[in-house]
């Protein structure tokens, strides 16, 4: 990086909040070279171009707190706890023709090598320490300004890393880019002195930025800016799940009142089309349900509302409305 770089922090950890942070830098500050490192609270971070269902394990992901959000640059899925430390690069794009990747991960890759991490660049996008995926990068360029971003686990927890983004390949049906899994590791454990995250944050600060860094901050009403943008666009369900490309979803359960097969096409994550299998005891048309249900978003509460408008002993049998929405809304286990 250039000689003088500013350094920001987000002074959050409000997934929705940090993103409007790194866009509204990369919209307004448009001069200069720019270094923030943030960090977002149990939080699964899509791609812009991904659909968000087909990303996250759903039963997990409510039970156990977990936010959705949806970035706007391109890649996979990557599951972000307190544990991982997200950098960013602001910068001019200089000749775009021979931009690559490899500009904003080489000088990651010689920081970890720096504190002795076994560190070096994988694929198309991807960070390694000791053969293990560490980080993956994405970026986006905005008129003649490139926002570089990317994730570093350093002591992330790997329970919770693989069981929000453990999503069944057959449920989903979708012409939205898929997450590659990689076998993940953590840079804390390939150092080859201990230190904790608040001591690895200052040393990648000091490596990254070096001698030339200016610490600044963003004005009270450029704060007003970007909190403004996360409550209208970042934060909102439109934005995470109803920009969603087109996709089917097939998803079976057994209950004790017998087994039901989900079949449904969505698009911007709402309902296109649905319909139930099963051999469930009904006696009733279930027509009238299914398209009640057509143009209802994927959320929980909002399927949940139209169910209740109807009588599902006639049409379900035993089946309850808690155990036809667990067929939505989690894996099968058929």
């Amino acid at each position: 990086m250039p000689n003088q770089t500013f350094y920001l922090e987000t002074h959050s950890q409000d997934c929705y909040y940090n993103l409007a942070f790194e866009e509204y830098v990369l919209r307004n500050r448009t001069s200069g070279d720019y270094l923030l490192l943030w960090q977002n609270d149990n939080t699964i971070v899509i791609g812009q171009n991904q659909n968000a269902e087909a990303e996250i394990n759903r039963g997990f992901v409510e039970s156990h707190g977990i936010h959705v959000v949806r970035r706007s640059t391109g890649g996979g899925a990557v599951y972000h706890d307190l544990g991982n430390l997200n950098y960013s690069f602001i910068t001019d794009v200089g000749n775009a023709e021979t931009l690559t990747i490899e500009r904003f991960t080489r000088p990651v890759v010689e920081a970890l090598k720096s504190m002795g991490a076994n560190a070096s660049a994988s694929g198309r996008n991807d960070i390694l320490v000791d053969g293990k995926k560490v980080s993956g990068t994405a970026q986006r360029m905005v008129k003649d300004r490139i926002l570089h971003h990317g994730t570093l686990l350093f002591d992330s927890d790997p329970s919770m890393v693989a069981g929000a983004l453990n999503v069944d390949p057959e449920k989903f049906k979708s012409k939205s880019a898929k997450s590659v899994r990689s076998r993940i590791g953590n840079i804390r454990p390939a150092l080859p002195a201990d230190c904790d995250l608040p001591a690895f944050w200052a040393r990648l600060r000091e490596a990254l930025a070096g001698e030339g860094l200016v610490q600044t901050d963003l004005s009270d009403e450029e704060k007003a800016a970007v909190q403004k943008l996360r409550d209208e666009k970042y934060a909102t369900w439109e934005w995470n799940f109803g920009r969603s490309p087109a996709y089917s979803m097939t998803n079976r359960r057994r209950f004790e009142a017998g087994s039901v097969e989900v079949r449904l096409d969505a698009e911007h994550d709402r309902i296109r089309d649905i319909v139930f299998y099963g051999d469930f005891l009904a006696i009733d048309d279930l027509t009238p349900l299914t398209e009640a249900l057509k143009g209802t978003p994927l959320r929980r509460d909002d399927i949940a509302a139209v169910l209740d408008r109807f009588d599902l002993k006639p049409l379900f049998g035993g089946i309850t409305r808690d155990e036809l929405l667990s067929v939505i809304f989690t894996a099968g286990d058929l």
